[in-house]
Parts: C-alpha cells; structure tokens; sequence
C-alpha cells in the first residue's frame, strides 16, 4: 500500500482553502462588520488553500522511501547478517503468538 499521507492531508487543505476563497468572495460585506470589515474567510482562503497545494505537491512528488532491503547493499549485509545467525525465517511470521 503506497498511500503517502500527504495526499489526503493536501486534498483536505485543498478544498477547505477553496470554500473559504469562495465564500469570501461571494459574501455580502456586512458580514465582516464583526472583523471590522476585514474578510476573514478570504485572508485565511488563501493561505490553507496553499498549504494544500504544497502538501499535494510534494506527496506527487516524493516517494515513500520504503524499498525492499535486497535493493540497498545495508539491506543486504543485514540479510545475510540475520541469516547467518538463524534470525530469518523462512516460513514467515507466525501469527497468534502460537
């Protein structure tokens, strides 16, 4: 499963970012007199919505950094390290605790 969590965290910021650019937009200004005419929901909008972007950016971009131990050469003396000493099993894992 390769799910990096910056995809969902991205698209969420993603989509509140831009319901709260469009309800700035779209509102009515008394609706700020509270805020002393500030629009709150655009000035916020704007910065969520990137931080989303960023997140779905880099979550496009990146990898997991999860690779099997044969393909690094750590990995392999780790292998032959725990093989050697009758660590590996190769039956698998047993489940239960049996």
């Amino acid at each position: 499963m390769n799910l990096d969590i910056r995809l969902p965290i991205g698209g969420l910021f993603t989509l509140l970012g831009l319901l709260l650019v469009g309800y700035g937009l779209m509102s009515d200004a008394s609706v700020y007199e509270r805020s002393l005419g500030h629009n709150i929901n655009l000035s916020w909008g704007i910065p969520v919505f990137l931080f989303g972007a960023l997140f779905l950016y880099l979550g496009r971009r990146g990898s997991s950094g999860v690779h099997p131990a044969a393909d690094e050469p750590e990995g392999r003396a780790t292998e032959e390290r725990e093989h050697a000493l009758g660590l590996e099993r190769e039956d698998g894992p047993r489940r239960g605790g049996h």
